[in-house]
């Protein structure tokens, strides 16, 4: 691990906008691919994918190499996947179903040791491999990242209490839970959705807290529209819809031209 500081934190904390990607697929090919695209980020799912704790590890040191801040979605928020997340010199997690101040504080008492915290003290890559566990222990309280994800209207209706912490570099909205949390699944139309991302961001700018968004279906309008809004943790399409797109645009253009063939 080179312990770099880690930009995207320093860009949230002056409130400016920082924009990656996201790993779904089980590939240190695709990753590779990603970190060469511009991205300055770039999240593995650990919570939708069927990505390994040993291929994450192997992604991260991908990313690094290519001087992309590394960042890992856990698969739930509790002790054991961050701090194996943590242990991989990841530069941030985020962290699912933050719902109120309880799961916070669990979220912070996981990410940090004591005594700000309660994580469990392991020796693999981000400590060095057990010969540099001081440079991380100096290294991380400075530079990892915490995103919670608000993907829940039990999180709308409170982040007062969530956004009180100053212990959360942004958040991020999860838009397809959150639409199905008010009773329907991806309808962003809906008024009901409408109305969460509206106090989200109404209680985001009373705490100058940076707000933050999955774009999962690339779309540049849309990014121009959060960008005007003001989000600053932007995440940009998944690995396997960029596949997925394009092969479907090609194979759409070979069948038209097999038609008139």
């Amino acid at each position: 691990m080179r312990y770099l500081p880690n930009e995207v934190k320093n860009k949230l904390n002056r409130n400016k906008s920082t924009f990656g990607s996201w790993i779904n697929m089980p590939s240190l090919v695709s990753v590779e691919i990603m970190a060469r695209s511009g991205f300055e980020f770039l999240v593995i799912d650990g919570e939708h994918s069927c990505i390994t704790s040993q291929t994450m590890q192997s992604m991260v040191m991908v990313m690094e190499g290519y001087g992309v801040f590394p960042f890992i979605r856990v698969e739930e928020n509790n002790a054991v996947p961050i701090k194996k997340a943590l242990d991989t010199g990841c530069y941030g997690v985020i962290i699912p179903m933050i719902n109120n101040k309880h799961d916070l504080m669990k979220a912070i008492d996981s990410v940090y040791y004591y005594p700000k915290g309660k994580r469990g003290v392991g020796l693999s890559r981000a400590q060095g491999y057990g010969l540099e566990f001081e440079r991380y222990k100096k290294w991380y309280r400075k530079n990892i990242s915490v995103i919670a994800q608000i993907e829940h209207i039990e999180a709308i209706n409170n982040l007062d209490e969530i956004l009180s912490s100053k212990e959360i570099d942004a958040t991020i909205i999860g838009p397809y839970d959150l639409s199905a949390s008010v009773g329907y699944p991806g309808d962003f139309n809906r008024k009901e959705v409408k109305n969460a991302l509206a106090n989200y961001e109404k209680v985001s700018r009373k705490y100058k807290k940076p707000t933050g968004y999955h774009i999962v279906h690339p779309d540049e309008a849309e990014l121009k529209q959060k960008i005007r809004k003001n989000y600053k943790f932007l995440v940009y399409g998944i690995d396997e819809i960029f596949l997925a797109k394009g092969c479907s645009e090609a194979g759409g253009r070979i069948n038209k031209l097999k038609a008139q063939s």
